[in-house]
């Protein structure tokens, strides 16, 4: 399994508006954005520009301003915009809990923020989440030690807590 990166929730921020990396940064800080989300040094922001850049998903440009020094404003290429996509409505989301609440948080955010539909990225989490806990059900019910069990009843009641919180999701942003 593959570490969560803030890649493509950078890709969504630029794909808003080209910015440079202070914007990226204070989206990154603040609680009303991705602060609640994200825990992002200012170095990581840079290093992550400077991956994206190397890649080909993001072009920046120099501005320069009478009232700031020179800046580096990126924007999103189309090779960015695709990965975008891919990613907002993946198939196959993660069912971690790590992986929902940045991953998925991040997915429903950008969404919002491009005007795109969310409906779809909630299904597809629910159904990863819904397939993850029938395999531990089944596993539970083979278990061998007690142990095992009680492990096993543990993220199977993670994994009903974050549908329970799915459904309260899907309710209070088809609201808005």
């Amino acid at each position: 399994m593959r570490l969560s990166t803030p890649d493509e929730t950078m890709l969504g921020l630029l794909a808003a508006r080209p910015q440079h990396g202070y914007e990226l940064i204070e989206r990154f800080r603040s609680n009303a954005a991705l602060g609640r989300v994200w825990t992002m040094s200012t170095s990581q922001v840079y290093a992550v520009l400077k991956r994206l850049e190397s890649q080909g998903l993001i072009a920046g440009k120099e501005i320069t301003s009478a009232e700031a020094p020179p800046r580096t404003e990126y924007r999103v290429t189309e090779a960015g915009e695709d990965r975008l996509h891919d990613w907002l409505y993946s198939k196959a989301p993660s069912s971690a809990m790590r992986r929902i609440r940045v991953e998925f948080l991040s997915r429903v955010y950008i969404a919002r923020l491009l005007n795109m539909p969310i409906q779809e990225i909630i299904a597809q989490q629910r159904r990863a989440c819904e397939q993850q806990r029938a395999l531990f059900l089944e596993a539970m019910a083979h278990a061998q030690t007690e142990i095992e069990r009680l492990a096993l009843e543990l993220v199977t009641g993670q994994l009903e807590a974050a549908l329970d919180w799915l459904e309260r999701c899907e309710s209070e942003l088809s609201n808005t």
